[in-house]
């Protein structure tokens, strides 16, 4: 079946009571039944659904199922937010003394992590311009784990060019994992294109309201032949202490390994779990996603026109307008549409706060994938934390506003524009 039927069908029987709608179970934990269903249960053989919600619940279960399967992936995880899923993703593979390679134009709060958080934990971060890949290989050494780029960067709307940064890794036997939030699967799949692992923040397209946090991660099809026998990933390779000597590459669950591992180590000890009812939740978001992002996507073109021609607007950063330095790449990778972010610059900071506070249609705040457009000052929010010299590797000056564009019509939003900038 094709993927809107999918995101409305897949991964939910009906079950016992045959309720249309998913179920909500709000429930910590589950009658096993008999003493060696528990044990056989703690001992892995059962699968995760029916243990403990820390590591599976059934609600949230169909949500993972239903995204794995728009995805491409062959499994997914969710967690509570969509930094927890970057977070575990890299924490999965690497250990104090190892290092990944990150593209420089990410959402603030993924830098911050690799800069800071990461560096505490002994992992160092080595980044490289998305727009140039030839210093990826120089980058590159035994204790690196993985490339991280995003499919459309938050705020610098920059597409990358997949292909030879999948060559890079594979020469090199390392994972790709992509946050693809912005672009969500509808537009682009990632694996599909050969990546190895995809991240997103639940909370933005896939909800598509603004009412929950979570964050998922997928795997790619038969990613254990790329994990198996790999000494860059030996947490895969070597006995599991916890687990009486269980090697996650060869256990009968090895065709989800990579989330495997992440629920039954990282989602066990550290907890960021997702409630069933924000999984619920997601659910109901998943299902009208396809129709949403087209109307982001159109919507969003036809402002980024209107602020391309206007003479106080020097740049509009949005890769299906044809002067866009990533048209080509966007051309490739996004034929179905760029999704609803597009940033623009004006003359200063001073023009850019006036613009945020004349604007009415449009909401001033942090998020972005919501219903309601919504406008933000990058550089003094979201990537506040950032030095002079990393926002503008990102990016990033003092006069670049993004947008998050909803679903409303286009002419209000264009004339609560043209009102605002004068």
């Amino acid at each position: 079946m094709n993927d809107q039927t999918n995101a409305i069908h897949f991964g939910y029987e009906k079950e016992t009571q045959g309720t249309m709608a998913v179920p909500i179970y709000m429930s910590t934990a589950y009658d096993f039944g008999s003493a060696d269903f528990a044990a056989s249960s703690f001992n892995l053989e059962q699968g995760t659904d029916h243990v403990y919600t820390r590591v599976g619940n059934p609600t949230t279960a169909i949500l993972e199922r239903r995204f794995a399967k728009i995805e491409g992936g062959s499994a997914s995880l969710a967690v509570a937010s969509g930094m927890s899923a970057i977070f575990y993703a890299i924490l999965n593979i690497t250990e104090a003394g190892d290092n990944i390679i990150a593209s420089t134009q990410l959402y603030g709060g993924t830098i911050t992590l690799f800069t800071q958080t990461l560096k505490k934990l002994g992992i160092e971060t080595r980044f490289f311009d998305v727009n140039g890949y030839d210093a990826i290989e120089s980058l590159i050494d035994d204790k690196t784990k993985c490339i991280f780029f995003e499919t459309i960067s938050n705020p610098s709307i920059t597409v990358p060019d997949f292909e030879p940064i999948i060559t890079i890794a594979n020469k090199h036997g390392l994972l790709t994992i992509v946050d693809n939030t912005v672009a969500t699967p509808y537009l682009c799949k990632p694996l599909k294109l050969g990546c190895d692992v995809v991240v997103h923040s639940a909370s933005k397209y896939t909800g598509g309201q603004g009412l929950a946090i979570g964050g998922l991660i997928v795997e790619r099809e038969n990613l254990v032949e790329k994990i198996k026998g790999n000494s860059r990933y030996n947490y895969f390779n070597e006995p599991e202490t916890s687990y009486h000597g269980l090697v996650f590459s060869n256990c009968p669950a090895s065709s989800v390994l990579f989330t495997f591992r992440m629920r039954m180590v990282l989602m066990r000890d550290t907890g960021a779990v997702m409630s069933p009812f924000n999984a619920w939740l997601f659910v109901q978001g998943l299902e009208t996603l396809a129709l949403r992002i087209k109307e982001h996507s159109k919507n969003a073109l036809l402002i980024a026109q209107f602020l391309e021609a206007h003479p106080k607007v020097k740049k509009v950063n949005y890769p299906l307008l044809a002067t866009d330095k990533n048209y080509a790449n966007a051309s490739k990778y996004l034929q179905n549409g760029a999704s609803g972010l597009l940033s623009f610059e004006v003359e200063n900071l001073a023009m850019a706060k006036e613009i945020l506070d004349k604007v009415s249609v449009f909401s001033i705040v942090a998020n972005i994938g919501d219903s309601k457009s919504i406008i933000n000052h990058s550089a003094s929010t979201t990537h506040q934390q950032l030095s002079k010299e990393e926002l503008q590797k990102a990016g990033i000056n003092e006069g670049l506003i993004r947008l998050s564009v909803g679903i409303e019509d286009a002419d209000d939003l264009i004339s609560d524009l043209a009102k605002a900038i004068g």
